[in-house]
């Protein structure tokens, strides 16, 4: 266990790096740097801008940005525990009964289908040959499955942004959780999300085909829905 923000203030300090120097690399504002160095997490919008900006300013000094991640949950988030898989609680026994079972039941198929074949071939070696018509020729047409466009886009088109995707509201399935690089292209399909992004300005976001207009320089929360796109 470590102390994250005097971590991050330090290894600024070693690097003579000034607050307004590290906003300007890495385009998160300088009152959040100020949060994070003095580990005030709650004046930023939400934990996952704090991961977010944890991991960016963390690697931007040269730090491992997953393990000031890992830090910040292991001490503020709760409730992750609860999502890990439960192990099965089959008995082996009941596994290798299973298993045997099923190995019979394959042998009486096979039994059983052989069986089968054994009796058609006596039947049709019994009766005398019948003409058969030559077989209809088959023109095989070939399938062009239907392009999917995905009916949310975000585009880095002047920027690096940081990004933050949930399925259907802020509390829904993450989606997607990071920097979009100047240049990149990052498709949801669906109907529903709500989206977070930290540099408005260097974003082109589409919903439906159609682009949505966004005002810069501050963070900005969507709630996009069939019937149209709203801030949250």
């Amino acid at each position: 266990m470590f102390e994250l923000g005097t971590s991050l203030r330090e290894a600024r300090a070693r690097r003579s790096i000034d607050i307004n120097q590290a906003e300007f690399a890495t385009k998160i504002r300088a009152k959040y740097l100020r949060a994070l160095e003095e580990e005030r997490f709650e004046q930023l919008p939400s934990p996952t801008y704090v991961k977010g900006f944890l991991r960016t300013y963390a690697e931007y000094l040269g730090l491992d940005g997953q393990l000031y991640v890992d830090e910040f949950n292991s001490r503020f988030v709760a409730g992750e525990d609860s999502e890990r898989p439960r192990r099965s609680s089959v008995r082996p026994e009941r596994r290798t009964r299973r298993l045997e079972t099923g190995i019979v039941l394959l042998v009486v198929a096979i039994v059983v289908l052989v069986t089968l074949v054994v009796a058609a071939a006596w039947n049709s070696s019994s009766s005398p040959p019948k003409k058969t018509a030559p077989p209809a020729k088959h023109v095989v047409r070939k399938h062009t499955p239907p392009r999917i466009v995905p009916y949310l886009q975000i585009e880095a088109t002047r920027g690096d942004s940081y990004v933050a995707v949930h399925r259907g509201s802020a509390t829904g399935r993450l989606l997607f959780q990071g920097t979009i690089e100047r240049g990149r292209t990052e498709p949801f399909t669906g109907k529903r999300f709500w989206v977070s992004v930290s540099s408005p300005e260097n974003l082109r976001i589409l919903v439906g085909g159609k682009e949505v207009s966004l005002r810069g320089g501050k963070p900005v929360s969507l709630t996009v829905t069939p019937s149209g796109v709203q801030a949250a």
